[in-house]
């Protein structure tokens, strides 16, 4: 699903380029739909103007009624990534050179259990400190080390600070 998502976001800047609009916004909303239910963030922030550009024209053109004309997706999504855009750090404090990014990004929710993994806490003390079940916590920290591709805490605390996300 994530190279799809990267391929109609692709395509819809190649037709912005050619001064194909329409098709190049219905590419971007198909691009979209398939990555809110993910909050997929950084796979159009990597495109850069451009796509702030189109992602404007989006929600410029569908901004009355809360949806998109197609209702595929959701404006408050597109608000999010246009504001992801505007906090976008200086090229200088990105990623460090040579460090790749996860392909797929952290939940909120991962971020949360690996700040407390990385703090030092335990399996059931982070299910207790979030009020779920140790299983929940398991199942977290293993989608974890999977989008960062780490095989246990200290890789994927150490792999998140690389990527400044702690």
């Amino acid at each position: 699903m994530n190279s799809v998502i990267e391929i109609l976001a692709l395509q819809s800047l190649a037709l912005q380029a050619q001064d194909a609009t329409l098709r190049a916004l219905d590419a971007l909303e198909r691009s979209l739909a398939l990555a809110e239910p993910g909050g997929y963030v950084r796979t159009f922030l990597d495109e850069g103007a451009p796509m702030a550009k189109l992602l404007a024209n989006i929600r410029k053109t569908y901004s009355g009624d809360g949806k998109t004309s197609s209702s595929r997706v959701r404006l408050d999504y597109v608000d999010r990534l246009l504001a992801a855009f505007e906090q976008q750090p200086p090229l200088s404090q990105r990623t460090p050179p040579g460090v790749q990014p996860p392909i797929e990004p952290l939940s909120e929710r991962e971020v949360e259990v690996l700040r407390l993994v990385s703090a030092g806490l335990k399996n059931r003390e982070i299910a207790k400190e979030l009020f779920v079940v140790v299983g929940t916590v398991k199942a977290h920290i293993n989608s974890i080390y999977r989008k960062l591709g780490t095989n246990n805490r200290v890789q994927a605390v150490s792999r998140a600070r690389e990527l400044k996300l702690l």
